[in-house]
């Protein structure tokens, strides 16, 4: 049995803690707007530590968004394999994936207003794919499920064969993703009119979901 009180478990203690408090503070008041020293002194630690732990501030965001994906899995975890889900037809299985989407949207806009800023750092501190690697694991990839669900209204004739089921998947969950970000960030130019931002989204649910109905 672990000793409680061994070096390296009081170092994993404090590396979970660190990344869990910097989660918050991010969600709270953006990435940029939180700085090391913020961290280091919500944790009571100095800030020296915090840099010997994740090297730079991109090493603990890194960390801390991928703890929160993880999170949202947990929150997913076992809905798509009960039996009330599995007893439904094939396209409404599909129908009901795509629909996580809207939840996240509507649940989260925190969380996907962090997404896009992000999706930003990575791309204006040129982060190396190597460090993206355990962060691309824990994002929520429902395509498994879908496959699955896709095959079942193949076998019950709710849903009409596509060639490239993969792609269209790919197609529509970067589709919602990238509009989900965008409605979060907010009305930028004088024509914009994000009020009826949830019609948006479910209008491109509807279309997709019509496409693949087997009539």
């Amino acid at each position: 049995m672990e000793n409680d009180f061994s070096h390296d478990t009081l170092k994993s203690k404090r590396l979970n803690r660190a990344v869990e408090v910097s989660a918050q503070m991010f969600l709270k008041n953006g990435i940029e707007a939180v700085k090391m020293t913020d961290i280091a002194d919500e944790l009571g630690i100095g800030v020296a530590t915090l840099y010997r732990y994740f090297g730079t501030k991109n090493g603990i965001t890194i960390a801390a968004m991928t703890y929160m994906w993880n999170e949202l899995n947990k929150m997913f975890s076992g809905i798509f394999e009960s039996d009330v889900f599995l007893a439904q037809s094939g396209i409404k299985q599909v129908s009901d994936l795509m629909r996580m989407f809207v939840v996240l949207y509507q649940a989260h806009p925190g969380f996907m207003r962090l997404l896009a800023e992000f999706d930003l750092m990575i791309i204006s501190d040129a982060i190396p794919k190597k460090d993206l690697r355990d962060y691309e694991k824990s994002i929520i990839n429902f395509y498994p499920v879908f496959e699955k669900a896709y095959m079942t209204g193949i076998s019950d004739g709710t849903v009409r064969e596509v060639p490239n089921i993969r792609l269209f998947y790919l197609s529509f969950a970067h589709t919602l993703m990238e509009l989900c970000k965008k409605l979060i960030q907010g009305e930028l130019l004088p024509g914009d009119d994000f009020s009826r931002a949830e019609d948006e989204l479910n209008t491109i649910l509807d279309t997709a979901v019509f496409f693949l109905r087997k009539e």
